[in-house]
């Protein structure tokens, strides 16, 4: 995933930074600083101050990248969204349904090769840490609604209705059951196992098209996913 560009050098404040320790300069860094700490320590037992200190950071400087500890494991996931949500508008009306979540949530899920192992690391937090449930539960909301959105407009139909409620709902489920998986096989591929997943769920619905009475729209847009923001 990109990140923002580095942040400004900051003079040391009080005994969070360490002396001789370069600060962290991205996202990624401080990520990857706190879950070092996760690791060593657990996720409830590390602070937003510990995860300052080993990033060689002010806590203010953390508090310009995360809401809260909570949002570490997260990394940029309104960013993320922003992305799917790009993906999806511009995958041309000819293309299934099901067939455009499949794609578009390979492109969400495509992480850089270097990023896998800490890629794991997100993955397992998010997915087994009690104290991270209320909020992940919230994130998972949103993932729901950007394809609810699309298939909403794609069916013609309310965003609340039964059909796109569950194509949302099986989606996320889809996702979720892939990555379980991928946690206990060291030598899975995340991608083929999403693939795996959204083809079986697109033959459960495979009724889910628009009215065949309209006319398609927006048919010329281009399959290519858009660039990912950086």
């Amino acid at each position: 995933m990109t990140e923002p560009a580095a942040v400004p050098a900051e003079p040391p404040v009080g005994p969070s930074r360490r002396p001789g320790r370069q600060p962290a300069s991205s996202r990624t860094e401080i990520e990857h600083a706190a879950f070092r700490l996760f690791d060593e320590r657990g996720f409830e037992q590390t602070t937003v101050d510990d995860i300052a200190g080993a990033a060689g950071i002010a806590r203010r400087t953390f508090f310009s990248y995360f809401a809260s500890k909570n949002d570490v494991p997260w990394g940029s996931f309104d960013r993320e969204l922003d992305y799917l949500r790009a993906v999806l508008d511009q995958t041309p009306d000819s293309v299934p349904v099901m067939e455009a979540i499949r794609r578009a949530v390979l492109a969400f899920n495509t992480v850089d090769p270097a990023e896998q192992p800490w890629h794991r690391k997100r993955l397992a937090l998010i997915l087994s840490t009690p104290a991270l449930q209320a909020h992940s539960t919230l994130r998972y909301a949103q993932w729901r609604q950007v394809v609810c959105e699309f298939v909403a407009r794609r069916l013609v139909a309310p965003v609340g209705s039964l059909l796109v409620q569950t194509i949302g709902y099986a989606s996320l489920a889809a996702a979720i059951a892939a990555y379980d998986v991928w946690l206990t096989q060291d030598d899975a591929d995340l991608l083929d196992l999403l693939d795996t997943a959204f083809r079986d769920l697109a033959d459960g619905f495979a009724r889910a098209q628009p009215p065949r009475t309209l006319t398609p729209v927006r048919s010329d847009r281009p399959a290519t996913p858009p660039a990912r923001p950086r």
